[in-house]
């Protein structure tokens, strides 16, 4: 069951909880690594409490391990909550072994995870709340859709939908055909808000 978290709070996740706020995200996240360690990347979908997409994250990180990768997209989502002055969210893993670390059931005693927790904790002492939870693959599916597009790209399989990423929004090039905006190279997720610049 995910704990909450109030502010300020010397445990990260004391034993009192609260209700969720009337506004908050839901990130759903996702990390793998192929051949664990081996090629790995991250994948988050990050939206409001009416389920509406605010954002999509992903990112390459090389030859690392699948608890580092979940740790990096836990992390994005914090830093985009953080960033973005929202203070209350809930994040939904498949890694088990994430959230019951996060939850102080299990230690963590690798010293690179050791680090990782540190600034995950860290940050979510920068939010009023936050909610933890963990969730079968199958109900986190475009997380790990965008976690293996990153892979795919950072090895040259592949094209990786482009994202909001942890340095911000992106510019890409495109043209209109029939109406309709195509973009050169690739498609954005489905939901991916968008700004639309006419050059001329």
């Amino acid at each position: 069951m995910p704990s909450d978290l109030p502010r300020n709070s010397g445990e990260l996740f004391p034993s009192k909880r609260g209700n969720a706020p009337e506004h908050y995200l839901v990130a759903h996240s996702d990390g793998g690594a192929r051949g664990n360690p081996g090629p790995s990347g991250y994948g988050v979908v990050i939206e409001d409490e009416s389920g509406r997409k605010v954002a999509t994250l992903s990112e390459y990180l090389g030859h690392q391990t699948n608890n580092f990768a979940e740790y990096q997209g836990l992390i994005a989502a914090l830093e985009y909550a953080v960033k973005h002055q929202y203070k209350a969210l809930k994040l939904i893993s498949d890694s088990e072994l994430l959230v019951r670390q996060i939850k102080g059931i299990y230690k963590v005693k690798h010293p690179v995870l050791q680090d990782l927790h540190g600034r995950a904790k860290e940050l979510i002492r920068q939010l009023d709340w936050f909610s933890i939870g963990h969730a079968l693959r199958e109900h986190n599916q475009e997380a790990d859709r965008l976690a293996n597009a990153a892979m795919d790209k950072g090895t040259g399989k592949g094209f990786v939908p482009p994202s909001v990423s942890r340095q911000g929004p992106q510019e890409f090039e495109g043209i209109v055909e029939n109406g309709r905006v195509r973009l050169m190279g690739g498609e954005l997720p489905e939901g991916t808000r968008v700004q639309v610049r006419v050059k001329r």
